[in-house]
């Protein structure tokens, strides 16, 4: 475990290849069931560059009329979303060190022409929660700054198994995806990079 800043956690390699591919087959039973999506910024309606569902009680969806929000269907089929699978649940009880479960997983792909802006994740009632994020295929630059926007920031390269932790004095920094880097793993057979977000929302 290398301790970035204070409350931002990494597990290099905290996957093994093997957990990578029993990662890889849950996100493709929850894109089954859970079709990915484009999400659109609030008021412009402007699409992003990622394609993303869910799993859990709760999803969280953004949209030109509605803005950031969690809710309990998909914003496209109107179904519930697919439960957490139990492998999650297990990292999130390794990792989060909180007693409450988690209560919603996105599941972000990037294509390798990919990016996510500096943002805070400020849409849980419950603040308190760690943000438990697990990456897979591609390498990214990924970018975390401080709780203001336009405080100095730094960028660490995430690659395919690796974790990362958001938790106490860190749990409400700007942080995003500056790039992708293709080719840098083979978990993929298309290129791009997918990753996990377990959070918890409510108090």
């Amino acid at each position: 475990m290398i301790s970035v800043i204070d409350g931002v956690r990494l597990h290099p390699q905290y996957l093994s290849l093997q957990q990578q591919r029993q990662l890889l087959e849950v996100a493709r039973k929850v894109i089954r069931d859970a079709p990915l999506f484009v999400p659109t910024m609030p008021k412009t309606g402007k699409k992003m560059s990622v394609r993303m569902t869910n799993c859990g009680s709760l999803g969280w969806v953004t949209d030109k009329q509605q803005g950031y929000r969690y809710q309990p269907v998909h914003p496209d089929t109107g179904e519930n979303w697919p439960k957490i699978p139990p492998v999650l649940v297990d990292i999130w009880q390794d990792l989060a060190r909180y007693s409450k479960p988690a209560e919603a997983c996105l599941i972000n792909f990037y294509n390798d022409t990919a990016k996510m802006g500096l943002h805070q994740d400020q849409d849980e009632k419950n603040l308190e929660a760690p943000v438990v994020s697990l990456s897979l295929g591609n390498d990214c630059l990924f970018r975390i700054g401080g709780t203001k926007r336009g405080e100095p920031s730094k960028s660490l390269r995430l690659r395919s198994g690796d974790a990362l932790v958001l938790e106490g004095p860190a749990r409400l920094i700007y942080h995003g995806v500056d790039r992708i880097y293709p080719n840098t793993s083979r978990l993929l057979k298309k290129g791009g990079r997918i990753n996990f977000t377990l959070r918890r929302v409510n108090e």
